[in-house]
């Protein structure tokens, strides 16, 4: 028996709160790794060499970046399918149902990054981090959420949900356009071939998920080898994936893939990921590290900016009657979500490993801490605000 909408909504929401206190354990244990006497022994995890070949054609990378540049494009690829399913069937498929996650999304993007450039005016070399803390981790939000059990409202849970979407595709568009590399023509056209193959699959009605799979593993080596981030060819193949197989049938090779990919993304990907780019070394680290101005603009413009943002827009979107306020939540409570959403974490970290290499800022500048102290703050703060205005008992 087909499961009910609802059901659905509420099994994906329980498995991304989980995922979410999944990534907590993995950040505290890379940063316990990366400041104990295994330190070396996690390094040299990270930039252990792994190599594939296939006759002429080979990839070799540290492991870090097999994990950044590989496994985050299954990711990629999830959020692609999840970004097809909404806009044609699902909570994004009429404007009424979009206009309020869409405005908190732009807000959350604009001032966040505003905040981040006018600190960070006067050093063009920080400037390239300017997006680092316009993105939100709703695994993360939503295992801040899951603490506070049966009292959050499912109208919530999906605002954040489809907010966060919306911030998946500016986070796409911001890699696609700002962190490309120079490109290397003969790779591209490689890629576009494998485009052209997946375009006519789909017009051809085929739904043979395999077809549609090894034809992606060939279009993500020719956008890696591009010079266009490689996690974009998981974006693109989506795309492609047929929603039903036939008019008015029942089996969905998209929702295949985006059930059987759900977890494996949630328990296995994500905190991988978390645990291969938190591991910050602590040693020496002061105040003073904090309150340099590459830091600091990113805590601010996730704890500070993503609330502003969020909740300045999408109350602004209410009054000009763009959009219509969330039903049974005030905006007290609501306020509490805008500030879960300065929980940039995992995409934070991955568009700072676009934005710079290791090194490149010196030895004492390390992004990451600010990505960490405004989302940790967040965090917090959002928790407490959601704890005191929320009913004591679930309704």
């Amino acid at each position: 028996m087909i499961k009910s909408v609802a059901q659905s909504v509420q099994d994906f929401l329980n498995l991304e709160s989980a995922g979410g206190l999944l990534l907590m354990a993995a950040t505290a244990l890379a940063l316990m790794a990366a400041n104990s006497p295994i330190a070396g022994i996690y390094a040299s995890f990270l930039e252990m060499p792994v190599e594939v070949r296939v006759g002429a054609i080979h990839v070799a990378k540290p492991a870090l970046h097999w994990i950044n540049d590989g496994l985050m494009t299954v990711f990629f690829f999830l959020i692609g399918l999840e970004l097809k399913r909404e806009f044609l069937e699902g909570e994004l498929s009429s404007w009424r149902q979009v206009a309020l996650p869409a405005a908190g999304a732009l807000g959350g993007m604009v001032i966040p990054a505003a905040i981040f450039v006018a600190l960070n005016r006067g050093e063009p070399a920080a400037l390239r981090g300017w997006a680092i803390p316009a993105a939100t981790d709703i695994a993360f939000a939503l295992g801040i959420m899951a603490m506070l059990g049966s009292r959050v409202p499912l109208t919530l849970k999906v605002f954040l949900t489809s907010l966060a979407i919306f911030d998946d595709v500016g986070a796409i568009l911001i890699i696609a356009l700002f962190y490309t590399e120079q490109l290397t023509i003969a790779a591209l056209l490689f890629a576009g071939a494998m485009i052209v193959l997946l375009l006519l699959l789909y017009l051809r009605g085929v739904t043979n998920k395999t077809a549609y799979l090894i034809i992606g593993a060939l279009l993500w080596l020719g956008v890696l080898k591009s010079g266009i981030h490689a996690t974009i060819a998981g974006v693109i193949l989506a795309f492609f994936i047929p929603l039903r197989e036939s008019e008015g049938g029942e089996r969905s090779p998209l929702l295949e893939l985006e059930r059987d990919l759900h977890t494996t993304v949630s328990y296995g990907i994500l905190p991988l990921f978390a645990f291969a780019n938190a591991g910050i070394s602590l040693a020496g680290v002061q105040l003073s590290s904090l309150l340099h101005t590459l830091p600091l603009g990113i805590a601010a413009g996730l704890f500070l900016g993503k609330q502003a943002g969020v909740f300045l827009f999408s109350f602004l979107a209410v009054k000009l009657r763009i959009a219509q306020p969330l039903e049974s939540v005030g905006w007290k409570t609501f306020y509490g979500v805008a500030v879960l959403c300065g929980i940039g974490f995992t995409m934070s970290l991955f568009i700072s490993g676009l934005a710079f290499e290791p090194g490149t800022l010196g030895e004492s500048v390390d992004e990451r801490i600010g990505i960490l102290a405004g989302s940790f703050l967040s965090a917090i703060v959002g928790y407490v605000v959601l704890d005191r205005t929320l009913p004591a008992h679930s309704a």
